[in-house]
């Protein structure tokens, strides 16, 4: 990581797991930075990770809170017309900043700024929402039938999704809770 720190990058991106983001952070060799630099974390969840970066990022750093509101599946055709949130939280370079946004935008992202509060309570009710339906239709047993509707369809994959997206949850806070009652696991990885 002291090589990565020693470049002279204008823009460092943080793309870990919530999970582990203070022990990242953290173990960051700030002191080799050569010039301030802009941080850039895409986590879910806005509020914690600007808190925690605004208490250890040096003081001269730049921070910007984004989410891309799209993964893997949704984005693989590409941007355009996808959501991508962002919150600049302490800027000083614009023009480093706006550079970095215009990746996105570019791309036809729909760039929505807004604080990392604001965010937090649209995102949660979504989530929410999202999550209360799909598991319901896991307690009814939701299937796929040689008679589905296109919308019933959308239900079916949403499921899929949802399930498949706790699976990966679970396992890493599995794997986590493993690493704090047995520190040898990871030293095993």
């Amino acid at each position: 990581m002291d090589e990565f720190f020693e470049a002279d990058n204008d823009v460092i991106m943080l793309c870990n797991s919530i999970l582990s983001l203070s022990q990242v952070v953290k173990s960051m060799p700030f002191h080799l930075l050569k010039h301030p630099t802009l941080f850039v974390d895409v986590l879910s969840v806005k509020e914690h990770p600007k808190q925690l970066l605004l208490q250890v990022l040096p003081q001269e750093s730049d921070l910007l809170c984004t989410h891309p509101m799209f993964g893997p599946e949704s984005g693989k055709d590409g941007w355009k017309d996808l959501n991508f949130m962002y919150d600049r939280v302490r800027i000083r370079d614009e023009a480093v900043c706006s550079s970095f946004l215009q990746i996105f935008g570019s791309e036809g992202c729909k760039m929505l700024e807004m604080t990392c509060e604001e965010h937090d309570k649209m995102a949660a009710r979504s989530q929410f929402l999202t999550h209360t339906i799909g598991r319901a239709l896991s307690e009814m047993n939701v299937e796929s039938t040689p008679i589905d509707t296109k919308t019933f369809q959308t239900l079916v994959n949403l499921l899929k999704n949802l399930e498949a997206a706790l699976d990966k949850v679970k396992q890493k806070l599995l794997d986590r809770m493993n690493e704090e009652l047995d520190p040898s696991v990871s030293n095993n990885r």
